[in-house]
């Protein structure tokens, strides 16, 4: 599991012209992929990392200010750009594979008390964000 992890002072998600999802306060911004071989653990300790990542203003974390995140579902983040000019998907898990370990992370993360809004999965998205510092990291299990 791959997650590209901004932190953001606002974020919103627009599918065919309608917000689905949206944080308007600092938070993450957090674009996430399933690998093929990843498990439900994966997604368990991918929630735990997110949560905990102290990335937001004095080193802390969402865990410890309440602060939002969103999450959006991005299989692009597997694709193998080292041969060619055309990425390969082929390390990206199938859709019926990632969308339960997507919704996993999610749910642990409300689980954890986190406050978590989404994007549609499968759905082509406009993500929009106001990026803070900029600080962005790239989190692998």
């Amino acid at each position: 599991m791959k997650a590209v992890v901004a932190r953001v002072t606002e974020a919103s998600v627009e599918v065919e012209g309608e917000i689905v999802g949206a944080i308007s306060e600092p938070g993450l911004l957090v674009l996430l992929g399933v690998h093929h071989d990843d498990t439900a653990e994966h997604a368990r300790k991918m929630a735990l990392k997110l949560h905990g990542l102290r990335i937001l203003d004095d080193e802390q974390s969402c865990e410890s200010t309440g602060a939002p995140l969103l999450v959006v579902s991005q299989f692009t983040l597997y694709g193998d750009t080292r041969k060619g000019r055309r990425p390969s998907w082929t390390a990206a898990a199938r859709p019926e594979h990632a969308e339960p370990l997507v919704n996993a992370v999610v749910q642990e993360l409300r689980q954890k008390g986190a406050r978590v809004e989404t994007g549609r999965f499968r759905a082509e998205m406009k993500v929009r964000s106001v990026n803070d510092g900029p600080f962005t990291v790239i989190v692998e299990l």
